[in-house]
């Protein structure tokens, strides 16, 4: 038998989706772009200068949208932290609204589909699920630090699972802080950044794997132990 979204949950998926035709519909992704970041970077710092709390406050809820809703524009918005805000307060404004995001997005996304796939995939996620569940911190931080998968994607998938709330924004708020700093950092020295590619070397990425692997190794050390 067929199950139907209860009125509530149909409003907020109605609303959510409103918002993200609405972003395309009007192309606002066009002001999220490296070439409008880098014409607009004297008008925002000339803003900010006068206006710091008004300033902050904005950059972080557009983040907290843009992450929250799945929009592109993620690797701007961390530019932009840096080239308005410098390297430090850049990253900490940055991490904690992509957190806030990220957090609302798991929410949403277990709030409004958690049943109805737990009611068509329920036996096939259970291994995952208790996987998540005992060691669900060191999984979630390998998935961080190693650009694998999309932000994005991983928001909504630990949706999907049993992963705690308490465990996930732990998990997003360690793992993110290396790669944010890559991207914050570089956009603290906005001239001299030609492509988005060009941000992540192999060194770089690199790195992330090996802290990624690092991570990892609580869970491969207690599997290894229980066989």
């Amino acid at each position: 038998m067929a199950t139907f979204m209860n009125p509530k949950k149909l409003l907020i998926a109605v609303a959510l989706l409103l918002v993200i035709v609405l972003f395309f519909w009007l192309d606002l992704g066009r002001f999220l772009t490296l070439d409008a970041l880098k014409e607009n970077r004297q008008a925002l710092l000339a803003y900010y200068a006068g206006h710091v709390a008004v300033t902050v406050a904005a950059f972080m809820a557009i983040y907290i949208i843009q992450t929250a809703l799945s929009l592109p524009g993620a690797a701007i918005m961390s530019l932009a932290a840096g080239a308005i805000f410098g390297p430090w307060w850049g990253t900490l404004y940055a991490m904690i609204a992509a957190t806030i995001g990220a957090t609302c997005a798991f929410l949403v996304t277990r709030y409004l589909l958690h049943d109805a796939v737990t009611h068509k995939f329920g036996t096939r996620l259970e291994g995952l699920n208790r996987e998540l569940e005992q060691r669900g911190f060191n999984y979630l931080l390998f998935l961080r630090l190693v650009p694998i998968f999309p932000f994005f994607l991983i928001n909504l998938a630990a949706g999907l699972t049993r992963l705690p709330l308490r465990t996930f924004v732990l998990g997003t708020a360690i793992g993110i802080i290396p790669g944010g700093f890559v991207y914050v950092n570089a956009g603290a020295s906005l001239a001299t950044i030609t492509s988005l590619s060009g941000i992540a070397s192999p060194r770089v990425l690199g790195s992330f794997a090996l802290l990624g692997l690092f991570a990892l190794v609580p869970t491969i050390y207690q599997k290894f132990k229980s066989r």
